[in-house]
Parts: structure tokens; sequence; C-alpha cells
């Protein structure tokens, strides 16, 4: 695999009280490629990818056990600072979040959380983030209108936009397009692929063709467990295991 690794799990338990949700993973994902966790609903991958930056710490409910290495430092120790874990990490969730407040003061919010003060640089920068998720041209002329306003597929770029403005390292996505049209799906595709030689991209989909399209090393999940990992050429032409042979037959 790539000997650049940015996030190392070892032995990753999530349980509750009666239900084992995370079970013994073990996994390398390399830096500034698009890693696609793949597998059926309900197989933990929304889960997995709560662990990334502890977002598991608002589910008082769930039991985490094992080590999660970012950048060579183990987020479960102790004396971590969260929200720096969670700096490092943009997130993308099934829909669109957009803040209460303008366009502008969608992208401007995530750089004063960066603490730039300067009305200049923000004026610049937020150009620069609208730029980089395409969504610049669509918008320049009503900034100062509600990001309510904007389509769903905008909303989604727009969000993607703030989460940029925060310097992460790594761009976490559940599910990012499955509330999208075909279009604005496309468009998100593409600006994934563009974003992968600056971030790395962790993208969890049940949605074969996507993972196909955009995956460099793929994860396939089923119950709890990974079944298989490798590259895409391995998983889906070379599955070793009847579960994902089954999986790639039924073509979600």
């Amino acid at each position: 695999m790539y000997n650049n690794d940015i996030i190392r799990i070892e032995n990753l338990h999530v349980t509750t009280a009666t239900q084992v949700i995370l079970k013994d993973i073990n996994l390398k994902i390399p830096r500034n490629r698009i890693t696609v966790i793949l597998g059926p609903s309900g197989c933990g991958k929304t889960t997995l990818l709560k662990c990334l930056n502890r977002l598991t710490d608002l589910h008082p409910q769930l039991q985490v056990s094992g080590k999660v290495w970012i950048d060579d430092e183990d987020i479960f120790q102790p004396n971590v600072d969260v929200i720096a874990v969670r700096k490092k990490m943009g997130l993308l969730s099934q829909r669109p979040y957009p803040l209460p407040m303008s366009i502008y003061q969608n992208v401007a919010y995530g750089l004063k959380m960066q603490g730039i003060a300067d009305k200049h640089t923000i004026r610049e920068r937020v150009q620069h983030y609208l730029e980089e998720v395409g969504l610049w041209k669509e918008v320049k002329d009503r900034l100062h209108s509600p990001a309510s306003k904007l389509s769903i597929g905008q909303q989604q770029r727009l969000c993607l936009a703030r989460g940029l403005a925060v310097q992460p390292e790594i761009i976490l996505a559940d599910e990012p397009t499955s509330a999208l049209d075909p279009i604005s799906s496309k468009k998100i595709e593409e600006k994934f692929l563009e974003l992968k030689s600056d971030y790395t991209l962790v993208l969890v989909t049940h949605i074969l063709r996507q993972a196909k399209r955009l995956a460099d090393h793929v994860i396939f999940m089923y119950l709890g467990e990974v079944i298989e990992q490798g590259t895409p050429q391995e998983i889906f032409e070379h599955p070793q295991t009847t579960i994902l042979r089954e999986y790639l037959k039924s073509g979600h």
C-alpha cells in the first residue's frame, strides 16, 4: 500500500450495552488519496467516521476501545485536545447544514474560527474557498443573501467551502451526495477528485458506481467488521470473500 498513511486504526471496538457496532477494526488510510468506506446500510460505516473526529463523544451510550492514530497521535488518549482533532477534519453530512446566515458569513465563520479577523483577508479567503468548490461564479452577486435560498446542491458545496476554510487535513464525507440531484452529485465528485492533491478524503457510501469512480483505496464493511480492504482493482475485480462477491453482484 502507501507508506504515507495519515490515519491508522488498531483494534477499534465500539459497543453499547446491548450491541456490538464496530468489531476489531484495523485499518490504514493513505494521505492525499480518496478512501471509500463501502457497505450496506447499518454496517457501521458512519460510526467508523464518527470515531475519526471523536463525535462518538456526543453519544454517552457508546463505549469505544482501541487506538485511532492521526498524524502519529492517538486521539483517544485522555489528554488529547479534542477541539484540535476536530479542526483537522472537514465534515460533510448526508444533508447540507448551512448556518442560518448569509452565503458570505457561512464561509467567513470558518475563517474566524481560524482566528482571522482582518476584513480584507476574510473577503479574499471567502472568494478563494467559494472558487475552490466551484461556487463563486454562481453566487458572487448574492453573497449577502441567505444561504438557505441556495439549491440543495449549492448548499452542500457551500458547506464544503466552510469546512475547507478551517484548513483541515482530512475531509470526512458521509453519503455526501445522497440528497442531491445527478448534476449536483457530479459536481461534488469532480471537486473531490481535485481536492485530493491537497487533502485526504474519507468517503462513506453505499453507491457502488460512486465508489468505482472515486476510490484510490476501498474498505468493505459488513455487520461492523472490515471484510476486505485494498485497491479498487483488488476489491472490485478480485474479491476474496463470498460476502463481497454477493454485494458486488447485487449492484448497489
